[in-house]
């Protein structure tokens, strides 16, 4: 007779409610120009709504620093203050500039996993990465060269490196990187912002993209390494720094440039949460749309535990929301 342990608790279905009212709060701020405003209407909506979860979390990954954007701080403390201790990761707007300027892809994100099993970037605040889905798993190498990664992941997934798509962040210090992979022969999806959606893209069958390449947050290197591992996908990553006093800050806090991040060396548990809520619409997911008195929002959820991913649409009632929240949506 086969024995089971008893189910734990799917933090993540309660962690989407988190990013549903941080998109239905930042979503009216779609194309009116104003990243703060945007940014701080996901924040306060995200805060209230985490300090309501049953958890004793801090807050290992917040977003803002970089550009001094309002956010939830490193080391803030959210939740009931009841067991279980956890690492929480958020991104409470990931493309803000697309949200802002009314563009694609802009998401809210948030992960959870057991108490000191994140990675703490310290004053890093950007990293080198390469991701890919559950087929190629086991077959990049962020030291390798692009060619010899591509023909690796081809090879993985049964298909020539011609037939691979690489999403790549449009940036000046990514010119040689897209010549590169312009060489191979592969095909490349250039995106503004957001690469936590790019990374979780190369884990959506649906998505047409293979592999994530190239520099990026390091926080959101983070939220992403949670829900590739919840979905069995490989990150890897090398902390970059900008110019001579970011690498002195990172040499002095201990951080070691040329080390390889590894995928559990980013998030070192499989009991990991995440969830992500569409802002703008996006290849990844339905942004927010407004009706009469209510509003629909698209989610994924996904628990490391167990390996399921599921896809929420929810119709939100905002007139019964405002008599019970003191966040306007």
């Amino acid at each position: 007779m086969n024995s089971f342990a008893h189910p734990t608790r799917n933090l993540a279905l309660e962690l989407v409610r988190v990013t549903e009212a941080a998109a239905l709060a930042a979503g009216r701020y779609m194309g009116r120009g104003d990243k703060i405003a945007a940014d701080q209407a996901a924040v306060n909506a995200m805060r209230l709504i985490l300090n309501t979860v049953q958890m004793d979390g801090i807050i290992v990954i917040g977003e803002g620093e970089k550009d001094e954007a309002p956010m939830l701080f490193n080391g803030e403390r959210l939740g009931t203050g009841d067991k279980p201790e956890v690492d929480i990761a958020v991104d409470p707007i990931d493309g803000t500039r697309p949200l802002a300027f009314g563009r694609s892809g802009s998401i809210s994100t948030v992960a959870l996993a057991p108490r000191g099993t994140m990675f703490n970037p310290g004053p890093i605040v950007y990293m080198h990465k390469i991701a890919v889905g559950p087929q190629a798993r086991g077959a990049i190498d962020i030291n390798a060269p692009v060619g010899v990664n591509l023909h690796n992941i081809a090879r993985a997934m049964s298909v020539d490196v011609d037939d691979l798509v690489v999403v790549i962040l449009d940036r000046p210090r990514h010119e040689q990187l897209i010549a590169d992979v312009r060489r191979c022969g592969a095909r490349i999806r250039l995106i503004h912002d957001g690469d936590v959606a790019g990374a979780l893209m190369t884990a959506d069958p649906d998505s047409n993209i293979d592999v994530l390449m190239g520099i990026g947050g390091t926080p959101e290197g983070v939220l992403a390494a949670c829900a590739l591992r919840a979905t069995g996908g490989e990150m890897q990553g090398k902390l970059y720094a900008r110019d001579d006093k970011d690498y002195q800050a990172g040499r002095d806090a201990g951080y070691d440039f040329d080390r390889v991040l590894m995928i559990e060396d980013l998030v070192s548990s499989d009991d990991v949460f995440f969830a992500a809520t569409g802002l703008t619409t996006g290849e990844l997911l339905k942004g927010v749309t407004y009706f009469a008195d209510g509003a629909r929002t698209e989610s994924l959820v996904m628990r490391g535990l167990t390996g399921t991913t599921r896809r929420i649409s929810a119709t939100h009632s905002l007139k019964k929301l405002d008599l019970v929240s003191s966040i306007h949506y």
